[in-house]
């Protein structure tokens, strides 16, 4: 079921129990007859319209996001505006139905109703913002459990045997050869192995942080590959400002190099670009190769948990897409939006 049914499942199902209550207490009280059903009912709908404005001004708004000293008063006006409005309608349908009496008119009977009214009202933003709240942790759990899994997996294809035996014997070729440039591998394979050590407590990490692994994890790849493997970078300077999921590029780079260059006899290039869209990062990699019609259980892994990642932490503002530009080029293309500073506390 969806989240918009859930919404209006509850929203029929829980002022109809409201209906029904009030129905209840004016038969116990002798005091029931057809025109207050009706009342009853007229007031039930009108509390599902109302309640699902303050729903949309709560979304359009942006008030979900709010602290609760920014939030608290708006609730505090909106509901109160609400309620106020309410008891108007009520001394509308009374007027029609020809049970309004003086006493309606009272300040005191106005502000016990509007008071009254106010406090449904307020019942039903805590149940609403306890629905989010409650689904927002959710997804966070969640995604901090595929950030996990695709972490591990990550881990495994960096920090095994084969990977490091390949790294060390490119720089112990070097030793004799280019002492300085021996030294700077194993720099760089000490930085690739701390950040993937320490990437696992983090849910989001500075597109700059990762950029700087995933350049140091080709300058490995290069003296393996030699003139086989070539790299070219265009960034947009603003990239740094722009959070995104540990490994995510570095999964995508060196599912490229394995299913892709790798596989050709004269090699191929790797680009990474970047630039800036309507405040969101769109990220492209090619890399030379086509994407193959039967498809991988290591580049599937790595690129389904890629897009589940994506999708729980950003959840439809997020897109991510790979296909074959043309016959030798796949492209990989990512848009990630802006984050507020709350979303920023990755540790």
């Amino acid at each position: 079921m969806t989240k918009q049914k859930i919404y209006w499942l509850c929203q029929i199902l829980g002022w109809g129990i409201y209906g029904f209550i009030q129905i209840f207490l004016y038969t116990i009280a002798n005091r029931f007859d057809p025109s207050q059903a009706l009342g009853v009912l007229y007031q039930v709908v009108y509390f599902i319209a109302t309640t699902h404005f303050l729903r949309a001004v709560i979304l359009k708004r942006g008030w979900l996001n709010l602290r609760l000293s920014f939030l608290i008063p708006r609730l505090l006006i909106g509901t109160f505006l609400l309620s106020w409005l309410n008891y108007g309608y009520l001394l509308v349908i009374e007027s029609f139905t020809g049970s309004i009496s003086r006493q309606d008119l009272m300040f005191l009977t106005v502000l016990i109703n509007t008071l009254g009214y106010w406090v449904i009202y307020f019942i039903w933003t805590i149940f609403y913002f306890t629905f989010h709240y409650v689904e927002r942790y959710n997804k966070s759990l969640k995604a901090e459990t595929a950030a996990r899994e695709v972490e591990l997996n990550n881990l495994k294809a960096q920090l095994n045997p084969h990977f490091i035996f390949n790294a060390l014997n490119s720089i112990r070729a070097l030793v004799d050869e280019n002492p300085r440039k021996s030294k700077e591998s194993i720099t760089q394979l000490s930085h690739i192995l701390r950040n993937s050590l320490i990437s696992d407590r983090k849910k989001l990490i500075p597109f700059m942080e990762e950029l700087k692994t995933v350049m140091d994890y080709l300058a490995l790849e290069s003296i393996r590959y030699e003139e086989r493997l070539t790299t070219k970078f265009d960034i947009d300077r603003n990239s740094g400002k722009y959070m995104i999921p540990p490994l995510m590029l570095q999964t995508l780079v060196e599912n490229g190099i394995k299913h892709g260059i790798s596989n050709l006899k004269h090699g191929g290039e790797i680009s990474i670009k970047t630039t800036i869209k309507r405040k969101q990062l769109c990220l492209q990699i090619r890399n030379t190769g086509q994407l193959s019609n039967v498809p991988d259980k290591d580049s599937g892994f790595g690129l389904a948990n890629t897009r589940k990642r994506l999708e729980l932490i950003f959840g439809d503002a997020a897109k991510f897409e790979i296909k074959n530009e043309n016959k030798n080029t796949v492209l990989t293309s990512i848009t990630i939006p802006s984050l507020d500073r709350s979303m920023r506390d990755v540790d």
